[in-house]
């Protein structure tokens, strides 16, 4: 089960649609990795794990598991001797508390789901450190209460920048400055207070300039009455920063210290998260848990395709037990394709664990392999240009079958000759059957159904087509061989039963009415052209105008053929299409009588009675001939070309 094979039977998109109900990036990455499983067991348990986070969710929308977010790139910077930022904290703390909270809502949900309420087990509550981190960070910064240091700094800190402010407000206040200043707000430029001067009066105001507006005609200073109380204040800052980096490394210290349970419970989440996501892709499609069989057998029960929703038609089949092939068969557009597909593609969902738009009754066994090959069976310019490849992807496929290998083949042996192509898909699927494969397997030959018929090991099936609206129904009927709607839709269309009588007969070499419910009046051009004289006749009937047209020749005759350049003489007279046999330096070739010119006729050219064998047949066939005269001899026979 390749990639590719996934992406013909549209797995990938199922993977996609399945992780968009996923919360975390780590469930979405495993949902994408989904691989169909081959362990029965296996698949099961997965089945099971999805019925009852479905039952969960029936009973409570709302699972916590959003404290997954980022947590993955924090654990990665674990170990590297630089301690983790506040805002990386609080990314574990929410973790801490999302594993808390899912354990809790999860006790007591073992009468609803008995197999993942155990997974619950395995997450850790680490209460001391959430309890640390709670006191330590707020609102995405370091608190107060993280230190007695801390909070005493930070109270100095607090005291400085009021005298600061009191010496600044009672600059602004002085209406000796009023008029060098641009307004009366103090504002903060790298960590000092400043006062916003006219870029004019800049030498009015005494201290250091920490910046300018972007026009040039304001620059903000630091004035020389607030510098030393500043410096006191930059230097306690500098104290803070050191302290809040001490507590920051304690706590990254005691993350470190639990990093193992808290991986632990970053899988077991995940694991949730990638089950819970399955479990809501369930409800949307209105999926069910089918039942399971070691057996490579499907028995489908209205199933539908799960990106087409409820427009798809249901579908049912039975493939394996009685028989290990089944060949659709029918007109092109009817739904075979679409199909084989949906069966490929439920196959899959279902090894892989997820619930199916089908009846519960509906049974799959467990295939080691899926092996696809499906073109566009629309397409018949393009069959052509990708028959070689086709081909190519089908000796693949019949090196890799196996007993437990489902084959899906797509309009089988399209894209070259009928005969040649009937002939391919025949031995194709021959020698699939000998290796023991499941078959699923489309074909537009009509002559496979009489394949399909004759052998024991298959079945054939067609989509059903109204004849009345003109429409495929998309509905498969099992047993039942695709039949050719050409002659319905023409009768349908208005075509004249005689005509269509005609191409029933030429096709299946018998007789068939097609009167029922036919209506004259609804033919009357058809019956005024039968009964006028300017209708054509058949060519059967065209003999006599031939010869009237054409000079007869006679064997023997002695012709010229100028566009050949050459002579001959005539080995079989005028067919009804006025065409000659003749004889040209010893070979014979058809011509038509109107591109040959008497040069002699044979009564004058031989006697009577002559023996024309002498002309046209070999010396051992004519030896043959006198033999098989005088008496019967085993072994002996004549080969004649036929023209």
């Amino acid at each position: 089960m390749n990639e590719q094979t996934m992406v013909t039977l549209e797995f990938d998109k199922i993977r996609s649609e399945v992780a968009h109900y996923a919360l975390s990036e780590e469930a979405k990455s495993e949902i994408q990795k989904m691989r169909p499983l081959h362990d029965k067991e296996v698949v099961q348990n997965r089945l099971n794990e999805t019925t009852e986070a479905k039952e969960i969710i029936k009973k409570s929308s709302s699972v916590p598991l959003h404290g997954l977010h980022g947590i993955i790139q924090v654990m990665k910077q674990l170990n590297k001797g630089v301690p983790l930022r506040p805002d990386q904290l609080i990314t574990v703390l929410d973790l801490i508390e999302s594993g808390r909270k899912l354990k809790q809502f999860m006790t007591g949900k073992e009468w609803l789901a008995p197999t993942i309420s155990t997974y619950i087990y395995s997450l850790y509550e680490i209460t001391d450190l959430e309890e640390e981190l709670k006191r330590a960070i707020r609102n995405g910064e370091i608190d107060d209460a993280a230190s007695k240091e801390l909070g005493r700094i930070r109270k100095k800190i607090t005291v400085y920048e009021e005298r600061v402010k009191e010496k600044l407000n009672h600059l602004l206040r002085s209406s000796s400055k009023r008029k060098a200043l641009q307004d009366t707000i103090i504002s903060d430029r790298n960590g000092h207070y400043v006062v916003a001067v006219k870029k004019e009066y800049r030498k009015q105001i005494k201290g250091t300039v920490h910046d300018q507006s972007s026009s040039g005609s304001t620059v903000y200073i630091e004035p020389e009455e607030v510098r030393k109380v500043q410096m006191e204040l930059n230097e306690v800052k500098a104290d803070e920063y050191l302290e809040e980096q001490r507590i920051l490394s304690r706590l990254t210290g005691e993350v470190e210290r639990y990093a193992q349970e808290i991986s632990i419970n970053i899988e077991t989440m995940t694991h949730y998260d990638y089950i819970f996501a399955k479990a809501k892709y369930s409800v949307a499609i209105d999926g069910n848990q089918v039942k399971l069989s070691s057996e490579p057998i499907l028995e489908l029960q209205n199933g539908r395709h799960p990106l087409l929703s409820h427009e798809a038609v249901p579908l049912s089949l039975e493939l394996g037990k009685a028989y290990k092939g089944l060949v659709i068969t029918g007109p092109n557009t009817g739904g075979k394709t679409v199909s084989i597909k949906t069966v490929g593609l439920l196959s899959m969902m279902v090894q892989s664990g997820l619930h199916i738009p089908a009846d519960e009754s509906s049974v799959f066994g467990m295939f080691g392999s899926i092996l696809v090959d499906i073109g566009d069976g629309q397409s018949i310019e393009q069959s052509l240009s990708t028959f070689s490849s086709r081909i190519s992807n089908i000796i693949s496929i019949l090196h890799a079958a196996a007993p437990d290998s489902l084959v899906i083949l797509d309009e089988l042996g399209s894209g070259t000759d009928p005969g040649e192509g009937m002939g391919i898909a025949v031995s194709i699927l021959e020698q699939l059957n000998r290796l023991g494969s499941t078959i699923l397997s489309t074909t537009h030959y009509s002559e496979m159904k009489n394949f399909a018929s004759a052998h024991p090991d298959f079945e054939n099936g067609s989509m059903e087509f109204d004849p009345e609206t003109l429409r495929p129904t998309f509905k498969l009927r099992m047993g039942v061989p695709g039949e050719s709607q050409a002659f319905a839709i023409a009768l349908r269309l208005g075509m004249h039963p005689n005509i269509i009588e005609r191409a029933h007969e030429i096709t299946y070499q018998e007789k068939q009415s097609y009167r029922e419910g036919f209506n004259q009046k609804d033919h009357w051009h058809y019956e005024q052209q039968l009964k006028s004289k300017k209708v054509e006749k058949p060519r059967s009937q065209k003999k006599v105008e031939v010869e009237k047209i054409f000079e007869n020749y006679s064997i023997g005759d002695s012709v010229a053929i100028p566009s050949l350049k050459e002579k001959g003489i005539v080995y079989k007279p005028m067919d009804d299409f006025g065409n000659l046999i003749v004889m040209i330096n010893g070979q014979k070739e058809t011509i038509h009588t109107k591109r040959v010119k008497l040069l002699l006729p044979a009564s004058e050219l031989y006697p009577e009675n002559y023996d024309f064998d002498i002309l046209f047949e070999t010396v051992e066939n004519r030896k043959k001939k006198k033999l098989m005269n005088r008496k019967h001899i085993d072994g002996v026979k004549i080969d004649y070309e036929e023209y």
